[in-house]
Formats: C-alpha cells, sequence, structure tokens
C-alpha cells in the first residue's frame, strides 16, 4: 500500500498509486499498558483479576490535565500616559520597546511550533496598505449593507472558490467567512436544527469540542459515537444508537479529520448506515467539519469526495490552518434553501441577519482572496504532496528510533507517544491527549526542522527512561497493536 520516498538519505514512506482509501480495517481497541509494563483494564472486566492488586488504585488513576501558566503573571499592564508625555515621548518609547520584544519572542516561539493546525508560511506584504481601514461585512454577505467599507467583493469571490471545490452550483448554495473553525461547526449544526427542530445531534467521541459546545448551547440532545482506533466513527455503534433513537430526526457531525488523529469518518458509510436505518433524507442533516483536512483531501487522489452532490447539509473548513492566514477565520457554505429559516431581516442594516457573529472582520475575506489567486488549485496539491511525504517521513523515523507513532492515510497528523517531560511539550507546542501528543505537519514545516525535533526528542528520551524505573507508555489503545512499540507490543 506504500512506496518508498528518498529523504535526506532515509526512505519515509508515501501512498502508492493503488491505494485504497477505503480500505479500512476495524481493529479492536487494545487493553491499556500501564507505564510499570501491567496491562490496566477498566472496572467490571473479567480479566481484572489476581495481576490487579492495591498498587493499581494509584496506576489507574486518570492523568491530571496539565494547563498553561496564569497570564495575569505576565501580563502587560495599560498605564497612564504622563502629563508631559507628548513633550518627552517616553510612553512612545516603552511601547516601542515592548513591541520590540514582543515580535522578538514571536520569532523564537514560531521556530518551535509542531503541534497545531497553522500554515505559518505567508507573506502578505501588499495587503499592508490596508491596515488603515476599519473593514467590517456586517450582515449577510451577499446583500450590501449601509456600512459602505466593506469586502463583500472578496468575500462572495472566496465563497464561490469554495463552492466549485464542494461542487454546489452559485444559486444553490448559501454561506459566509467566519471568526473561527468553532464558528463554522456553531453555524452548521444550528442550520440543522432549525431544519429538523426535534432532531438529536450525534458526533463521534473524537469529534471537536466545539461540536458538543453547540449541543449545550442549543439544548440539543446529544449522542456520542465510538471510534475504531484510527480515531474514525464506528459505524456499527452509530447504527445502534440510530436504530434506538429511529423516532427522531438525526443531525450528524462528519469529522473530515478529526482534531488529535487526524481521522477522516468515511462520509459514504455515514449516509448508506442513516439509509440502512430507515432515516430518509428528510429525516436527516449531516454537517461536515472540515477545519484542516476539508482543504486537504480535494488534492489527494482518490481520496473520498466531499461534496454536496451527496446529502451533506453543510461543510465548513478554517482559514487560518491550511491556506495560512495570520488571524483567526474560516469558511462556511451551506445549501441556499436551509439558510431561509434562520435569517431575518435587519432595517438598520439594510442586510440580512443569517449569520451567528453580527460584525464580521472584513479583512480576513482580502487575505483568503489574496492566497487563493496565487496559490490556485494546483499550489495547493503541491502542498498537500509535500505535507503528506514529510508526515510519512516523521513517523517512519519516530518508529526506527524506538518510539510508538501512527500517521492515518489521508492525514499529516503523526500521533506518538506523550513526552515525559512538560517543559519538552511546551517548548515544542506539542497537543497532547493522555497519553499520547501529535505533530501536524503543514506546509512551514520542513524536513530540516523535523530532524531537529527528532534529535532533541531522542537524545532527551534517553535519560527520562535510563533506569528503567519509569517505562515508556503503552499507546495500544490509542494507535493499536501495530504502532505500539512498549515493552509489552514490540
Amino acid at each position: 500500500m506504500v512506496g518508498s520516498l528518498e529523504t535526506n538519505g532515509l526512505a519515509a514512506e508515501i501512498l502508492s498509486e493503488n491505494f485504497d482509501p477505503t480500505a479500512i480495517v476495524a481493529e479492536p481497541v487494545p487493553a491499556e499498558v500501564l507505564s510499570n509494563g501491567d496491562l490496566g483494564y477498566g472496572e467490571g472486566d473479567e480479566n481484572n483479576n489476581n495481576n490487579n492488586n492495591n498498587d493499581n488504585k494509584t496506576q489507574e488513576k486518570k492523568r491530571e490535565i496539565v494547563l498553561g501558566r496564569n497570564v495575569h503573571t505576565t501580563c502587560l499592564a495599560v498605564t497612564e500616559p504622563e502629563a508631559n508625555d507628548e513633550f518627552t515621548g517616553d510612553k512612545d518609547a516603552y511601547m516601542a520597546s515592548v513591541l520590540a520584544r514582543y515580535r522578538k519572542t514571536l520569532l523564537e516561539r514560531t521556530k518551535y511550533h509542531l503541534g497545531y493546525p497553522y500554515n505559518l508560511d505567508f507573506d502578505y506584504g501588499a495587503l499592508g496598505q490596508l491596515q488603515h481601514f476599519s473593514i467590517n461585512n456586517l450582515g449577510d454577505p451577499f446583500i450590501e449593507s449601509n456600512y459602505g467599507v466593506h469586502s463583500r467583493q472578496f468575500e462572495v469571490g472566496v465563497l464561490d472558490w469554495f463552492a466549485r471545490l464542494w461542487e454546489i452550483e452559485k444559486n444553490d448554495y448559501w454561506g459566509y467567512i467566519t471568526n473561527c473553525g468553532t464558528e463554522g461547526n456553531l453555524h452548521g449544526i444550528l442550520v440543522g436544527r432549525e431544519v429538523l427542530p426535534d432532531g438529536i445531534l450525534y458526533g463521534s467521541k473524537e469529534s471537536h469540542y466545539s461540536v458538543f459546545k453547540a449541543a449545550r448551547m442549543y439544548r440539543m440532545e446529544c449522542v456520542k459515537v465510538e471510534t475504531l482506533v484510527s480515531g474514525e466513527i464506528d459505524c456499527a455503534d452509530f447504527k445502534v444508537k440510530l436504530l434506538a433513537n429511529k423516532d427522531k430526526p438525526a443531525i450528524i457531525n462528519v469529522n473530515i479529520g478529526t482534531t488529535v488523529k487526524g481521522a477522516v469518518d468515511d462520509l459514504d458509510l455515514v449516509i448508506q448506515t442513516l439509509e440502512e436505518c430507515g432515516f430518509t433524507q428528510d429525516r436527516f442533516y449531516i454537517h461536515c467539519d472540515g477545519a484542516l483536512f476539508g482543504l486537504m483531501m480535494p488534492f489527494v487522489k482518490r481520496a473520498p469526495k466531499v461534496s454536496f452532490k451527496k446529502p451533506i447539509g453543510s461543510v465548513s473548513v478554517s482559514g487560518h490552518k491550511f491556506v495560512g492566514c495570520p488571524m483567526p477565520c474560516g469558511v462556511q457554505i451551506t445549501r441556499l434553501e436551509h439558510i431561509n429559516v434562520l435569517s431575518r431581516n435587519v432595517e438598520y442594516l439594510a442586510s440580512r441577519d443569517a449569520t451567528i457573529m453580527g460584525s464580521r472582520n472584513g479583512h480576513a475575506p482580502i487575505f483568503l482572496w489574496y492566497t487563493l489567486n496565487r496559490k490556485g488549485y494546483k499550489g495547493f496539491q503541491k502542498e498537500v504532496q509535500k505535507c503528506l511525504r514529510n508526515a510519512h517521513y516523521l513517523k517512519d523515523r519516530l518508529l526506527e528510533a524506538g518510539i510508538s507513532a501512527m500517521l492515518n492515510e489521508l492525514s499529516s497528523t503523526v500521533v506518538f507517544e506523550r513526552p515525559l517531560d512538560e517543559d519538552f511539550v511546551r517548548r515544542w507546542q506539542l497537543a497532547c491527549q493522555g497519553n499520547i501528543a501529535h505533530v501536524v505537519v503543514m506546509p512551514n514545516v520542513t524536513i530540516d526542522k523535523l530532524n531537529d525535533f527528532l534529535n532533541e526528542l531522542v537524545e532527551k528520551r534517553s535519560t527520562w527512561y535510563q533506569d528503567g524505573k519509569v517505562k515508556p507508555p503503552c499507546i495500544a489503545a490509542d494507535v493499536g497493536t501495530a504502532s505500539c512499540l512498549c515493552g509489552l507490543h514490540k
């Protein structure tokens, strides 16, 4: 299923021409191995017998979530200017020095950024001339408001580009540029709730937290669906839960790349499962959360298609992730027929309210328009191929070093054992959950950067486990036995 790519003298696996992305093996989740090498079973498991004594009580404790430091300890106070500051200029000099130090910090932290899906490879110098304007796209992007300093012409141009990507005609869609990926999910699920007011929201347990936030905000009944080891939704469990609630419509969040493992839910299998359970198209609504991979998958050969030619209701992506935008933003597209159920005319805007937020950043559409024009479909395809190659390179190097690691096909998110040292985690800005961490390989992540990370990780790891008292964690429950190199599975 994979071929070999020579990179800096080392072999990395890449997708072969005959790779079948639909060939998913539903591997059962194995028992977790604790740091001392023992098997850890859940309560009530029949295997929880002689080997599990009182010592395991402390071992089975849930890992405490490590939060960042309190920013109040380092915040920059706002102070009043001195009476004679207009003459001395002391305040301006002070602020200039603060900003200079902050810029230096940004440069340093950007060098060690690997755990979050932001493309930092961009140059928007040409747009600096527009930063003097308060550009606000308040209201419906397709209907001008009385506020004249807007960028709707750029926004609709961007929306048309995404509409072509997801195969929906101009006259059949409605959308807008959001302030972030979460807003896209909030809007998509809200549309689903308005179309099917008594619908139940279904999402895999590895869906983004904003999906469950939406359920709380909208007071929706929500059902979490189990996942496969890959992180993909388990449609067998989905079927069981659909049949248990067959009397109510279904609103489904489909992940086009989960947050932690980069797993892609099988959209076609989700639709098939709905149909097998007797749900007609007027009794279900599908929102596709494509925050990162929603823009990558269209450029991967033979990847499953996200298309409005299928019975989906909405798709959202983030603009500050793969596209590379200096401010958080996103794109939300839905069917025009759905939007009327939640839109209202606002007289003093001379426009229509159909978005989550009122005022909307009018600079973001210009940044997205600028990048889409510069790169085009071919430019994005090259960047996707580069990310996938580099992700395979990282996964292979980790395994060669004896470090448990997994990479889902169609993904650039490399999952591996959580580093023992939280200082190392913070230095490389890794995203962690339980016993695993991940690196998201973006266009700005080079082989040299990955080598620096790998070399430092291997060096640090040799000191973490050198006395043998603490062992590398078993992450078979997270990545499967084939990808786990702990003492039991290697």
